[in-house]
């Protein structure tokens, strides 16, 4: 396919028009993406947050619940345990000790009860956990029923207090163990640590309780006495000692420096050292003899230490779930403050943008509908072009810089397009202008000749009859040629000087037809055309007269009829053709006020009369109107304005136009001569001046025939013509010439021929110096001798006038064929 192909011949596209976004909603999209993914990431990072600082909660909440009666359940149980282990190592000792003890645990397992039933851990095996502890506790009292008993032995019972202590321990390593803050689970292992060296200094209190006053053990319970000092001491120096707080760091060290702590290291060392071996176990030192009091002593303060811990250890998750929640309050503060920043910025970017935006559309609409056809009907008149009322190229950088740059780059290459075609045209007027001038050189070298024939030939009435027919068409070439020139944009120069009569007008435009004797005038006004517009609206009313009788049956009268209104004067053609629908009236009349370009001249040259009509109209301001006749016909309205009427002045002389019509034979007597001439309703004759009797007394024109001149042919039906631009052109009368001597041509009792002076109605370009021998005038007989009735009309008169309303028909009927779809 060629890449000149216009659009219109590629076809219909097959492919699915894809839906344009606004550039607004592009915008909003590019600023409401971005905000939502941010505000979805605010919001799930809050909730993550939230969950966290309620997990710590609920944490800090059981341990404040659980796990504070939990650790003195388990102080409580070490001390029991201690105790029975003691009852088990001498059963003579009294019990007030181990009821003691029992008592303290029982009052710490009832508050330990409470606690529990009070909710959940938290967790599934912190919950887990707390059930296999109240199992155990629900133990207990079968323990103790078995110690009192010295059933079961003391090892067994050892082991089941053991076992219920560590269920407890590992109670406080599964409530924190979930918790995400890495300090915190720090934390919760010093805790434990803590924990469970308290329980390995129990457990070793329990094995030298175990030892009574005999100070003998085992060998397992020895060695497991050797690893639990070992241990503790393990655990203090490596995961306690270095992870705790200042000031539980400083109590740990007041109680390692503490008389009782070192006396507890004293013992352990010498149990380990100095023991003895026997066959059935070992025999601890006597040093062990003051483990007891320190023990005591040294107890109060771990208690003390580790109680601290599990106090801080809470207060600071409290600590940290506030610390989470006043982040998710900051974090959304901000991340407000930040989203309204970006929705303030996107507004305020979107306005601009689409300010831009908006006054570059504002801009583009105002070139495209006004600047750029102003500017090209500017070049196409020829006239200046402003060329700072066009958009320029900036230079910008920014996306809508580039676009108006590309649209003042467009802009100008259309304005250059149009600056050619309008060179171009110009040319072509020029050209054609020329071409018009040299063949309106032969043409008035025909007529010319025609008229010589006329002088040297006139007694012959058959042969002068046939010098009109050829006067007539070299007239209707002349037409034709004007015609090219005013359309062509060619000047025309008015000749005329003084104003014209209204009647005088109407009498030369109707001297223009060919079918002039069919044509009543009635001029209802006295009023005068002024001179520079008398020939522009002649030509105007002779083109609208022309097609009118046209288009009308052969003896169908056409009435034109002038007549001062409120805009001016209204000058009315009237005929009996045929029917026009009001569609076709609507189209006629919107061609009359648009100049059509060279294409549509060239595709509709027969109907270049209403162009010319258009022409001269705009420039004359006038209007032209085509509607309906009364009679069934078209009825053609002109109302010039009042800028171009003068009044007349009374018993003022005849036109400039009529004057050089000469003295001879009046236009009356000469329309009184020819085929189609008979009697015409109001007739009268016109003095030796060139003015009818009628005119004198009022301002209605008579039907008299006008000035007996050939008409110019018609260049197109008015009611198939499209309008064109007016183009100043020259009109003049039409003379009546005798020839010398004052002989009338085919005897005394015939009116003369009329005839026409060169080259009147010429364009300036046209013309050509006279000829050597200037022909005038003679006076003629009145205007109303020799007028034939139409009734006397010979065979071949009627038989031509026959033939040229067939001929008319025909042309009506091929018009109305080519115009249906």
């Amino acid at each position: 396919m060629s890449a000149m192909e216009p659009p219109a011949a590629r076809g219909p596209s097959t492919r699915r028009r894809r839906r344009t976004v606004r550039l607004r909603t592009l915008l909003v999209l590019l600023a409401v993406v971005p905000t939502v993914a941010m505000a979805g990431q605010v919001a799930v990072t809050s909730g993550r947050l939230l969950e966290q600082s309620a997990h710590l909660r609920a944490d800090v909440a059981v341990g404040e619940r659980v796990g504070v009666p939990l650790y003195g359940l388990m102080t409580a149980l070490q001390a029991e345990r201690t105790a029975t282990a003691a009852y088990w190592a001498e059963p003579s000792e009294p019990g007030e000790e181990l009821a003691a003890r029992r008592t303290a645990s029982d009052r710490a397992a009832a508050v330990f009860r409470r606690a529990a039933a009070g909710g959940g851990a938290g967790t599934e095996e912190a919950d887990r956990r707390l059930r296999e502890v109240l199992d155990g506790l629900g133990e207990l009292a079968d323990r103790r029923e078995r110690t009192d008993a010295r059933t079961g032995g003391p090892e067994s019972t050892v082991a089941y207090y053991t076992h219920l202590i560590g269920q407890m321990i590992r109670f406080y390593q599964d409530v924190f163990s979930h918790t995400r803050d890495g300090e915190l689970g720090q934390e919760n292992q010093v805790v434990i640590a803590l924990y469970s060296a308290a329980e390995m200094l129990a457990q070793q209190n329990t094995a030298i309780a175990l030892a009574g006053p005999s100070r003998e053990l085992s060998a397992p319970r020895f060695g497991e006495f050797v690893n639990l000092v070992g241990a503790h001491r393990y655990l203090y120096d490596r995961w306690i000692v270095p992870y705790l707080p200042p000031g539980d760091a400083e109590r740990y060290a007041r109680l390692v420096g503490s008389s009782a702590w070192q006396t507890k290291t004293r013992v352990e060392n010498h149990v380990v050292s100095d023991h003895a071996g026997l066959r059935s176990g070992v025999r601890l030192p006597r040093e062990v003899a003051a483990w007891p009091t320190a023990a005591a002593a040294w107890g109060t303060r771990v208690e003390e230490l580790n109680t601290s811990r599990l106090r801080g250890l809470l207060d600071h998750g409290d600590e940290k779930a506030a610390a989470l929640e006043a982040e998710v309050t900051r974090l959304i503060a901000v991340s407000g403050a930040a989203l309204l920043t970006v929705v303030g910025v996107v507004v305020l970017a979107t306005r601009s943008v689409l300010r831009r935006l908006r006054l570059l559309h504002d801009r583009t609409v105002t070139v495209a509908e006004r600047t750029l056809p102003d500017v090209v009907a500017r070049l196409r008149d020829g006239r200046p072009v402003d060329e700072t009322a066009l958009p320029s190229v900036r230079g910008d950088r920014d996306e809508v810089g580039r676009i108006s740059d590309a649209f003042a780059r467009a802009v100008a290459v259309s304005v250059a397009g149009h600056r050619e075609l309008a060179a171009e045209r110009h040319g072509f007027g020029t050209f054609a202008a020329g071409i018009a001038s040299r063949t309106g050189n032969l043409v008035s070298r025909q007529l010319a000749l025609t008229e010589e024939l006329q002088d040297a030939f006139g007694a012959d009435e058959e042969l002068l009859a046939r010098l009109m027919r050829a006067d007539q068409l070299t007239v209707g070439m002349r037409r034709q040629i004007e015609n090219l020139l005013i359309l062509a944009g060619g000047e025309v120069p008015d000749p005329h000087t003084e104003p014209m009569r209204v009647a005088d007008l109407l009498r030369e435009a109707a001297a223009e037809v060919e079918e002039f004797r069919r044509i009543d005038r009635q001029a209802l006004d006295e009023i005068s055309v002024r001179a520079h517009a008398i020939s522009q609206v002649s030509h105007l009313l002779a083109e609208l007269l022309d097609n009118a009788t046209r288009f009308s049956p052969p003896r169908a009268r056409v009435t034109v009829r002038a007549e001062l209104v409120a805009d001016g004067l209204t000058v009315e053609v009237e005929d009996r053709g045929p029917r026009v629908g009001p569609e076709r009236y609507a189209e006629m009349n919107a061609r009359l006020h648009s100049a059509p370009p060279y294409a549509v001249l060239a595709e509709e040259a027969h109907r270049l009369g209403l162009f010319v009509v258009g022409h001269l109209a705009d420039q004359l301001g006038a209007t032209v109107t085509l509607r309906r006749s009364v009679y069934g016909g078209t009825s053609a309205v002109v109302v010039l304005p009042e800028r171009l009427l003068v009044p007349s002045e009374a018993g003022a002389r005849p036109s400039p136009g009529a004057e050089r019509r000469g003295t001879g034979t009046t236009a009356g007597t000469a329309a009184g001569t020819g085929a189609e001439g008979g009697a015409w309703a109001g007739t009268g004759a016109e003095g030796a001046d060139g003015s009818t009797a009628r005119d004198a007394d009022t301002p209605t024109e008579d039907a008299d025939a006008p000035p007996g001149g050939p008409a110019r042919d018609g260049s197109g039906p008015v009611r198939d013509a499209a309008p064109a631009a007016s183009v100043p052109r020259t009109a003049a009368a039409l003379p009546v010439r005798t020839p010398p001597g004052g002989a009338r041509p085919g005897g005394g009792d015939r009116p003369p021929l009329p005839e026409r002076v060169p080259q009147t109605h010429l364009a300036a370009q046209l013309r050509v110096p006279p000829p050597a021998a200037e022909r005038g005038g003679g006076d003629g007989p009145d205007a109303g001798a020799g007028r034939r009735d139409r009734a006397e009309a010979t065979p071949e008169e009627v038989a031509d006038a026959w033939a040229d309303y067939e001929d008319g028909t025909r042309k009506v009927e091929a018009e109305l064929r080519r115009e249906q779809p």
